[in-house]
C-alpha cells in the first residue's frame, strides 16, 4: 500500500512539476508579446481644442474624441468614491488584482453555465487600464492573463493616484464623451467640481455600458444602475445614509450640453478659425490636440455687425417680392410631425418655420413648428397662431415664372400644406412672414492698429450657406478700389488740389478701344483730385492713371494686398479686378492707421495642450516687459516694428479726401452719426455689387452686397444706396459711449485754404473753398494746369475735343458712382 501511494505520489509530482514547467513556459511566451507599459508614462491622449473669443466666451469646441485632460487633484472627492464604489472598492489595497473579487466572479460564472447568461468579470481599474491604454477588447483567457500581468508590473510602477487619473481621462461615458471632465460637460454642462452626488454617481455607472443606461432610451435601468452606484457608496462610507437616500430620489437630470457655435452668430467666424489651424498646424493637431485658441472676436460687434447685415439684405430682399414657401406638406392628419422633419435656420433664432393651416383675405392660420425636448425628441405640444395681411405685405407682389405678380389676397399667395418662415412680433402673440433673402454679402470690422478682426459676417446664414463671402468670395470692388489710385498718385507728387481733366476718353489698344463713362453718363470739366474721389469720377481716375503709369498702381495695390498680382492695365484702376472684402478692408487700414502694414488676424494667442504660447499675433517688442522688478526705470514702451508702406502725409490726405465722400460726396448718408469719419462707396458693371469700405481713427469696416452668381442688383442701385446705410446703422450702435476723435494731421504738413474748383489758393472762409494739407516742399499750383487737356485745347491725348464733348465738359454734373 506504501509503495502504491508512493508510486502516485511520484506520477502527481511529476505530473505537476511538467504542468507546473508547461505554464512557465506559455507565461514566459505571453511575457514577451506584452505591450511595453511604460508608454503610460508618456500618455497624451486626444484632447478637445477650444476656441474663444477675446472676452473668453467660448466659441466652438473641435475633438474626435470629447475630452478635457483632469489631473486627479483636481478631482473631487465625491467622484472619486463614486467611481470606486462603481468599479473596484479595494482599488488603494490590492495589488494589481483583487482576488476576493476574483474568485466571487470565478463562483458566480460556474454557477452561470448552461444558463446563457454573460460571464462576470473582476476587473480591477489597473486591468481596465492595462486593457484600454495597451490590450485589445477580445474576450478570450490569454487576453485576461495578459491584462493581470501587466497590472501587476503598472502598480509596481505608478502610484495609486496616476492609475486611477490615467482610468478616469481615458474612459469612454457615451454621446461622444471620453474622460470625465468631458462627461460632465456632455451630460450635465457642469465642470467635475459642480457635479452633486447623485450626477456623479450616474456618471460612473456609465463606462459599464454607455448604451445600455442610455438617460433617454433607457431612462428606468439608468436609474436603477446609479441608485445601485449610491448604495456602494453609502456601504463603502463615502456618504450617509441621509445623502444616499436623497440622491436616489433626485431624478437623473440630463441636460446635454449643445455641440456647434457657442457665441451667438459666431458659425462663420469659428469656421474661419478652424480651416486656420487645419492650415497651419494639421488636422490631428486641432481634433486631437487640445489647443486652446483666444480668437480677436468682438462678440458684442459681431452680433451688431450680423443684425446690420441681415436687416440690409431683408430690406432689399423684400422691395423685390415674395419668392414662395420653403416647401409644401401635407397638414390632413399631423401636421406638427411632418413640420418637425423641415430643417430650418439654427442660427436665426428669431425665426420659426411655419405651417399654413388656412389662408384667406384677412391673412393666415398657422402652425409653428414643434420645439425639441432635452432628449432631442419632437414635443408633443402644436403651437398655432397667426399672420395677418398687413404683416405679409411684401408678399403681395410674388414671383411667379421669374415676373414679379400683384395678388389681391393672401390667399393668391399661399395655400394649406406650405411651409413657410415668420418671426414674432414684439409685443405680440401673432407672426410677420419672413424670406431668406436671395441677394448676400459679406462684412469684416478690423482694428487698423492691429490688424485683429473684431467682427465677421460670411453671408445671412452659416445653416443656409457655409461659404464665408467675406473671406472667399472673388469680387470685383468697383469705385471702392480709387483710393489706392489716388494714394498712389499723391505719394509720387500730386496733391490733393491738382486737377484732372473730367471728359470724355477713349483708350487705344492695338486694333481693340476702350471708351470708360461716369456712372451717369456725364462730364464736369476740369476737377481736383478731391473732386475727383468725392464724386467717384471714372474719367479722372483712368486719366490719372493714365498719366501716372499703370504700373505704379499695380505697385501700389500689391503693397497694400489688395491683390496678390495686379494686371496693369486701365482697366483695373476701376476696381475690374477681383478680391475679397477681407483685403479690402486690411488695405483701407494701412490708409487709417498712418500708413504702416497690418496683418489681418482672426487668432490672438494659440497654447498647446500644457499651457506653453505657440502663436501670437502681437510682434511687437518690448524689451523693458521682462522686468522681474519696478526700480523706478520709465514705463516700458511697445516698439511697432511693422513696415511703413505708405507716407503717413500720404495717409491723412487721402484719408481726408475721403472725409469728402462722407461729406459732400457719394455717402452723405452717413453725416447722420455726427463722427469723423472717412469713406469710399463702391458699384461694379451693370450694378451687380454694392460696396462700402470706411473707417474712423480705431475701426475699420467694409461690406458688399450682391448675387452669389452675379446678376445686376437692380438700375440705379449703388454702394451709397444700399451698402452704406448698413454700415451706418452698424456704426451707430458701435461707436455707441466712445469718444468722438478726429484723425490727426502729421506734424510737418500746412493746411492751405484752396479754391474747390481751381485747385488755386484762396482767401481763407472764402466761398467754395476747402482748407487742404499739403506735405513740406508742396503747395497749390502758382498757375492754373489741367492734367489730360493740351493747349491747343485738345483731350491731351491726341484727339481734338467734338462740340458734344465740349459741351459735356462744361455743362455736365456730378455722377454718382
Amino acid at each position: 500500500m506504501i509503495r502504491l501511494i508512493g508510486y502516485f505520489f511520484g506520477i502527481g509530482t511529476t505530473l505537476a512539476l511538467v504542468v507546473a514547467a508547461g505554464v512557465a513556459i506559455y507565461l514566459g511566451q505571453v511575457n514577451k508579446e506584452l505591450p511595453d507599459y511604460e508608454v503610460l508614462a508618456k500618455y497624451e491622449p486626444p484632447v478637445t481644442t477650444r476656441i474663444h473669443a477675446s472676452d473668453g466666451a467660448l466659441m466652438g469646441e473641435f475633438a474626435r474624441e470629447r475630452r478635457l485632460y483632469l489631473p486627479i487633484q483636481a478631482v473631487p472627492d465625491r467622484v472619486k468614491a463614486a467611481f470606486l464604489s462603481a468599479e473596484d472598492k479595494n482599488f488603494y489595497n490590492h495589488p494589481g488584482i483583487d482576488v476576493t473579487g476574483l474568485g466571487r466572479a470565478v463562483l458566480t460564472n460556474f454557477q452561470n453555465l448552461g444558463s446563457g447568461r454573460r460571464q462576470v468579470g473582476a476587473s480591477t481599474i489597473t486591468q481596465q487600464v492595462a486593457k484600454n491604454f495597451l490590450l485589445s477588447s477580445d474576450q478570450t483567457y490569454e487576453r485576461k492573463i495578459k491584462e493581470m500581468i501587466l497590472a501587476f508590473r503598472i502598480e509596481q510602477a505608478y502610484s495609486k493616484d496616476r492609475i486611477l487619473e490615467l482610468y478616469l481621462n481615458e474612459i469612454f461615458f457615451g454621446l461622444g464623451a471620453y474622460g470625465i471632465a468631458g462627461a460632465a460637460l456632455t451630460y450635465y454642462d457642469k465642470s467635475v467640481n459642480e457635479l452633486t452626488v447623485a450626477e456623479a454617481a450616474y456618471l460612473a455607472s456609465l463606462p459599464k455600458g454607455p448604451s445600455n443606461y442610455h438617460p433617454f432610451r433607457y431612462t428606468d435601468r439608468a436609474i436603477e444602475r446609479r441608485n445601485w452606484v449610491i448604495d456602494q457608496m453609502v456601504v463603502n462610507g463615502y456618504v450617509s445614509r441621509e445623502e444616499g437616500e436623497k440622491a436616489k430620489a433626485s431624478s437623473l437630470g440630463v441636460t446635454p450640453r449643445r455641440v456647434g457655435t457657442y457665441v451667438f452668430a459666431g458659425e462663420y467666424f469659428t469656421e474661419e478659425v478652424r480651416r486656420e489651424l487645419i492650415s497651419r498646424y494639421g488636422q490631428d493637431a486641432l481634433y486631437e490636440g487640445g489647443l486652446s485658441v483666444r480668437t480677436t472676436l468682438d462678440p458684442k460687434l459681431q452680433a451688431m455687425a450680423r443684425k446690420a447685415m441681415q436687416s440690409g439684405l431683408e430690406k432689399y430682399d423684400r422691395l423685390r417680392g415674395y419668392r414662395g414657401p420653403v416647401k409644401s406638406i401635407d397638414v390632413s392628419s399631423d401636421w406638427g410631425t411632418a413640420l418637425g422633419e423641415v430643417k430650418g435656420l439654427d442660427d436665426v433664432p428669431e425665426w420659426r418655420l411655419a405651417v399654413v393651416l388656412d389662408s384667406s383675405k384677412a391673412g393666415l392660420d398657422i402652425g409653428l413648428q414643434p420645439k425639441r425636448e432635452i432628449s432631442g425628441a419632437l414635443s408633443k405640444d402644436r403651437e398655432r397662431s397667426t399672420v395677418s395681411a398687413e404683416d405679409m405685405s411684401f408678399a403681395m407682389r410674388h414671383v411667379v415664372d421669374g415676373k414679379r405678380v400683384k395678388a389681391n389676397s393672401p390667399a393668391d399667395v399661399l395655400k394649406a400644406g406650405d411651409v413657410v418662415y415668420v418671426e414674432k412680433n414684439e409685443g405680440s402673440d401673432s407672426y410677420a412672414l419672413r424670406q431668406v433673402p436671395d441677394v448676400s454679402g459679406g462684412l469684416v470690422a478690423m482694428d487698423p492698429h492691429t490688424g485683429r478682426v473684431l467682427a465677421m459676417v460670411g453671408g445671412f446664414s452659416f445653416a443656409q450657406s457655409e461659404f464665408n463671402r467675406a473671406t472667399q468670395a472673388m469680387r470685383q470692388p468697383g469705385s471702392a478700389f480709387k483710393p489706392f489710385v489716388y494714394a498712389a498718385a499723391l505719394d509720387n507728387g500730386y496733391t490733393p488740389a491738382s486737377v484732372i481733366m473730367d471728359g470724355p476718353i477713349t483708350i487705344q489698344t492695338g486694333s481693340t478701344s476702350w471708351t470708360p463713362k461716369n456712372y451717369d453718363g456725364k462730364a464736369a470739366g476740369p476737377s481736383t483730385l478731391r473732386a475727383g474721389i468725392e464724386r467717384s469720377r471714372n474719367l479722372m481716375t483712368v486719366r490719372l492713371a493714365n498719366d501716372m503709369g499703370m504700373k505704379t498702381v499695380a505697385e501700389y495695390a500689391e503693397r497694400f494686398g489688395v491683390y496678390d498680382k495686379m494686371l496693369p492695365v486701365l482697366a483695373m484702376s476701376l476696381g475690374s479686378g477681383e478680391t475679397t472684402v477681407m483685403r479690402m478692408v486690411s488695405a483701407y487700414a494701412v490708409m487709417a492707421n498712418g500708413g504702416r502694414q497690418i496683418k489681418p488676424s482672426l487668432i490672438d494667442r494659440i497654447q498647446d495642450r500644457y499651457g506653453k504660447t505657440v502663436f501670437k499675433h502681437d510682434e511687437r517688442g518690448c524689451e523693458g516687459c521682462v522686468a522681474p522688478d519696478w526700480a523706478n526705470q520709465p514705463e516700458p514702451e511697445l516698439v511697432d516694428n511693422s513696415e511703413q508702406v505708405l507716407d503717413p502725409m500720404t495717409a491723412y490726405q487721402i484719408t481726408s479726401m475721403m472725409e469728402g465722400v462722407v461729406l459732400r460726396g457719394t455717402a452723405t448718408t452717413l453725416l447722420e452719426l455726427g463722427r469723423p469719419m472717412a469713406g469710399k462707396t463702391g458699384t461694379t458693371n451693370d450694378e451687380k455689387d454694392a460696396w462700402f469700405v470706411g473707417y474712423t481713427p480705431n475701426l475699420v469696416v467694409g461690406l458688399y452686397l450682391g448675387f452669389d452668381k452675379p446678376q445686376t442688383l437692380g438700375k440705379g442701385t449703388t454702394g451709397g444706396g444700399l451698402a452704406a446705410p448698413i454700415f451706418k446703422e452698424f456704426m451707430k450702435v458701435a461707436l455707441e459711449g466712445t469718444p468722438k476723435v478726429d484723425f490727426v494731421v502729421p506734424e510737418g504738413m500746412t493746411l492751405i485754404s484752396i479754391d474747390r474748383k481751381t485747385g488755386m489758393q484762396a482767401a481763407q472762409g472764402a466761398p467754395g473753398t476747402i482748407m487742404e494739407a499739403f506735405k513740406p516742399g508742396t503747395g497749390p499750383a502758382d498757375s492754373y494746369w489741367v492734367i489730360g487737356m493740351g493747349e491747343d485745347g485738345s483731350n491731351g491725348y491726341g484727339e481734338a475735343l467734338s462740340p458734344q464733348a465740349s459741351k459735356a465738359i462744361s455743362e455736365g454734373g456730378g455722377g454718382l458712382y
